[in-house]
């Protein structure tokens, strides 16, 4: 490949491609540190022509392409495998926004841009770009948009396929597609940016995106509520949408055991109630009014809440310091699990009317198979969104229940699929649920799927392994 890679500098610098171990260790290895795959190089371009001169070369000597952000997936999507035969191709310095149109409310960015520095260009511009999660520091929103992310906004404003206009896409020849339209309107013919969004790179490489922006709201207020179920959760979502309409931003579940974890290992962390409760729900208003009209409502519904016996106990935040403290809680329980030890996570989405049956029929069934096993159980009530993710028992080491996660997988995606749900809800497939898949979607579905893939990367080049 000497001769590959002598082109590869010359198309992009010589200081852009990386060989040495040291160099290349970094891009090599998932987020959870579970697997470190091999390359014989990672190339980092900085423009779009780049791109599409180092897919060309890839054609040219048949070598396959694994495209990488920030290399914060979950799901080994951007990760190669351990043959050694694929490059890495870093985006990260597609780093530029292009554009931004405050009275089309929208901004043109490139797959490199960090989430954070998008959310805040946008807040410079008088601005909302609504997409959060834990990752926004360091993810991209190239990798946000080939995995279709989700985040705490999707019930108010959808995933990230639905804050995307157009996009930009090098194909797996090499050619570039600008469809950079910021059109909200445009029926002419199939719409190619679906089909990229949420693919993973096995289709084409995103180098560019047209994002939605939304005016900023006036005020935001946070509450936090104590409850006995998942299902008493989902009375006060209802009572809360039928109270404050799209007002209600945000709505997450969690567990009274995913907060004693976060109090076990965060001590200065302290819940603003008297006692434990089983469940919390984490609610979040967002008003274009004023801070009174929002408080109002969110007063209002605590108050019904609390007369019909739905929610135990709540406390509303008063400024933006006690607002963050309860977000806290809830960013802090994927830390906290770590420290715990090594879990088996599930990133599941359930009709929200389903969600209290699943929870409570998945919760027995593991404890008959696996007793003493503690779920782990948060996520977006409001948009039907769970990580429900199952430690070790406390007699047991995280090492030795780590071994039994196909048959705990078993168990947990066969009541999704039972509940009429899907084993991947933000996260994507990537390498790691690529054959679990298989035992859910019909024939017919993955033969569209293979189709499709056949048709535009027909030397299986774009991140070979993943998806399908």
């Amino acid at each position: 490949m000497d001769a590959f890679l002598d082109t590869c500098r010359r198309a992009i610098g010589a200081q852009h491609v990386l060989t040495d171990a040291q160099d290349t260790a970094p891009y090599l290895t998932d987020w959870r540190r579970r697997f470190t795959g091999k390359a014989f190089a990672v190339l980092k371009p900085g423009s779009t022509q780049e791109v599409a001169a180092i897919v060309k070369l890839c054609n040219e000597y048949k070598v396959p392409v694994v495209p990488q952000g920030g290399n914060t997936g979950l799901v080994l999507g951007s990760i190669p495998d351990d043959s050694g035969s694929a490059i890495v191709l870093s985006l990260t310095r597609l780093n530029q926004i292009r554009e931004v149109d405050t009275i089309n409310n929208t901004m043109t960015v490139e797959a490199g841009c960090i989430l954070k520095h998008i959310q805040h260009a946008a807040s410079d511009a008088g601005r909302l770009f609504p997409l959060s999660l834990a990752a926004e520091g360091s993810c991209t929103i190239g990798g946000n948009l080939s995995s279709n992310a989700g985040g705490t906004a999707v019930l108010r404003y959808g995933n990230t396929r639905e804050l995307c206009l157009g996009l930009e896409v090098v194909t797996p020849q090499g050619e570039i597609w600008n469809g950079l339209r910021g059109l909200r309107k445009d029926n002419t013919g199939y719409d190619l940016r679906d089909l990229y969004i949420g693919a993973e790179g096995t289709l084409g490489i995103i180098t560019a995106a047209v994002l939605k922006l939304y005016p900023q709201p006036k005020a935001q207020l946070t509450a936090l509520a104590a409850l006995r179920t998942p299902n008493d959760a989902l009375h006060l979502l209802t009572l809360t949408q039928a109270h404050c309409g799209s007002a209600l931003t945000g709505f997450e579940l969690m567990s009274g055991f995913c907060i004693s974890l976060v109090t076990k290992h965060f001590p200065t962390m302290r819940l603003p109630f008297a006692e434990p409760h089983t469940q919390y729900a984490l609610l979040e208003l967002s008003d274009n009014e004023s801070e009174e009209h929002v408080q109002a409502m969110l007063e209002h519904v605590i108050g019904a809440a609390l007369q019909q016996d739905v929610i135990q106990d709540a406390i509303v935040a008063r400024s933006i310091a006690q607002s963050k403290s309860i977000w806290d809680f809830r960013e802090h329980i994927p830390l906290a699990q770590a420290i715990e030890g090594k879990n088996i996570k599930h990133d599941v989405s359930l009709p929200i009317s389903r969600i209290g049956d699943f929870i409570s029929t998945t919760d027995q069934l593991l404890q008959q198979a696996f007793p003493g096993a503690r779920m782990v159980t948060f996520g977006h009530l409001g948009d039907g969104n769970l990580h429900y993710n199952v430690a070790h028992p406390e007699q047991e080491s995280d090492t030795t229940f780590l071994e039994k996660q196909s048959a705990v997988n078993r168990v947990v995606h066969d009541s999704v699929h039972q509940h009429g749900g899907s084993i991947s809800a933000e996260h994507g497939l990537g390498a790691l649920k690529r054959t679990e898949i298989l035992r859910y979607k019909s024939d017919v579905e993955m033969n569209l799927m293979r189709t499709i893939k056949q048709a535009l990367d027909p030397l299986n080049l774009m991140n070979p392994g993943k998806v399908i």
